[in-house]
């Protein structure tokens, strides 16, 4: 599997896009440090804000990058191909966020929806997941995405459900009035472009899930938009839903990047609406090819409002947050045995992709082998003193 370049990589219009990220520096006070990209160059822009956090709070946020004044830290080519080696060599990519919290919303495609039931249900066993597929298809129907979550009609469902023992806790946050919406990560814990993410070693029935990514600033404004991969245990989280925070937060299991994508006269929520994500797996191992396709158009709830059910009166995010919005994908190809289902082989490849935002990759490992996650707060902190 050859490294992907540029044009693989970073958005269709990219003389459009306004792009902010960060690398890894080596040198004096080795580090993170901010770029954006201009005219195929990498320009470091650190100057304007010490963190990603800081620099989405600017008012003159479009201008700063614009303007792209600071060092050139040479090609994205190169960048891009530091960043895809074994053993990436600075300058090289991190995830585009840093400070923020990072949230993901669930449950919010129909699809992702008869699924999450179907783990539940097949309580973590991936052989029952196909029988219980077609009986709740019989029961439910294929066809969710057009029942507004809340709506009276939902309502209506919910109790018939109730009343033929149908009805589940993943059926309430898919079509009742409230988004589940869990913390995904830590602060600086997220992986970026290239680097491996990581499967808990007790896994044994998993999967990616594409999805596009919200930058929101303190104030709940979506300053722009990433693409992520939400890794996801589906046989712990099959055994219990109480088990969410093993299956969603472990060392790597969460990709973003490469950059986030700014909004403004080219690009606006509009365009999130309204992009096509397309998920590809490469296996290593034995040659498994799986791909396919999530259409924002079909998602159940708007953006803005699992933005609005994130931060409110209710709750504040004084560094922001990054917002995962969900993926219709789950993965259901055979790939070891007849009926089994998917789940990951180790050195698997997983490119996510929409050209609006360009292209995460990353290889699949385990986390309990995968470099520890030692860069914290409190490093980030020296590292910012010194600098």
């Amino acid at each position: 599997m050859n490294p992907l370049s540029s044009t693989d990589t970073l958005p269709a219009d990219l003389g459009n896009a306004l792009l902010v990220g960060r690398v890894w520096l080596e040198g004096s006070h080795p580090g993170p440090a901010l770029v954006t990209v201009n005219n195929g160059q990498v320009i470091d822009i650190t100057a304007y804000g010490p963190t990603m956090a800081d620099l989405l709070e600017r008012d003159d946020l479009q201008a700063v990058v614009q303007r792209a004044e600071g060092p050139n830290l040479g090609s994205v080519e190169a960048l891009l191909e530091n960043s895809q080696l074994p053993q990436p060599q600075a300058p090289y990519l991190l995830a585009p966020c840093d400070v923020q919290a990072v949230k993901a919303c669930g449950v919010t495609f129909a699809v992702s929806l008869l699924e999450r039931v179907i783990e539940e249900q097949a309580g973590g066993d991936s052989a029952r997941a196909a029988e219980l597929r077609d009986d709740l298809q019989a029961l439910i129907g294929k066809d969710l995405s057009k029942i507004k979550p809340g709506s009276d009609e939902a309502m209506s469902l919910k109790k018939a459900l109730q009343a033929r023992g149908g009805w589940s806790q993943y059926m309430e946050v898919g079509i009742g009035p409230d988004a589940e919406v869990f913390t995904k990560s830590q602060p600086l814990s997220s992986v970026g472009f290239g680097t491996p993410v990581g499967l808990h070693p007790s896994s044994k029935w998993n999967n990616p899930e594409p999805e596009i990514v919200l930058a929101v600033d303190s104030r709940g404004q979506v300053r722009g938009a990433t693409l992520g991969n939400d890794v996801n245990l589906r046989d712990v989280e099959g055994r219990s839903a109480l088990l969410l925070g093993k299956a969603k937060d472990n060392n790597a299991s969460c990709s973003i990047g490469p950059f986030i994508r700014l909004f403004d006269d080219h690009f606006d929520i509009d365009s999130v609406r309204n992009c096509q994500v397309s998920l590809r797996i490469e296996g290593e191992d034995d040659d498994f090819l799986l791909q396919g396709e999530s259409d924002m158009r079909e998602i159940s709830r708007d953006p803005l409002d699992l933005v609005s059910q994130t931060i409110g009166g209710h709750h504040q995010y004084p560094d922001g947050f990054m917002l995962f919005l969900g993926t219709m994908f789950s993965p259901i190809q055979d790939r070891d045995g007849e009926g089994q289902g998917f789940t990951h082989h180790l050195g698997d490849r997983v490119t996510i992709a929409t050209p609006a935002l360009g292209a995460l990759v990353n290889r699949v490992g385990r986390s309990d082998q995968l470099p520890p996650w030692t860069y914290g707060i409190r490093e980030l902190m020296r590292h910012l003193a010194r600098r």
